[in-house]
């Protein structure tokens, strides 16, 4: 081999995400933060329910970004951007099927038929 073919290797960009245990650290450490703080925020009962939930979805969010750049590694070079465009639909679909479940359990609950004790004593 010529010394011209082997330089042609290195002249190469590659983009593919190479892990390192920086990466891997830094992963893990974003990752302990966002469940220990929201397991705080349960069990110390700092804010109201309401408040409690939103702020816990906004973590679990945060925390699906973080796994996915750092233990999964898609980001927007990696493979042309298929690899970015599959996740986008993925989390499109299961956005459609969480809001769809939960408008089918609320009108299901909504549409139950009310149960009050006397009723229920006449149940077999």
């Amino acid at each position: 081999m010529s010394a011209a073919h082997t330089d042609h290797h290195d002249d190469h960009d590659d983009i593919g995400y190479h892990a390192t245990f920086k990466g891997y650290a830094t992963g893990f450490i974003l990752s302990v933060i966002l469940t220990a703080i929201p397991f705080w925020l349960v069990m110390a009962k700092v804010l109201p329910p309401g408040a409690t939930k939103f702020i816990i979805l906004g973590f679990a969010a945060v925390q699906v970004v973080v796994h996915m750049i750092y233990f999964l590694h898609l980001n927007a070079k990696v493979e042309g951007g298929w690899t970015m465009l599959s996740t986008i639909f993925t989390i499109i679909v299961v956005v459609i099927m969480l809001a769809g479940s939960i408008w089918v359990m609320y009108h299901m609950n909504a549409n139950m038929m009310p149960m009050d004790p006397q009723t229920m004593r006449h149940m077999p």
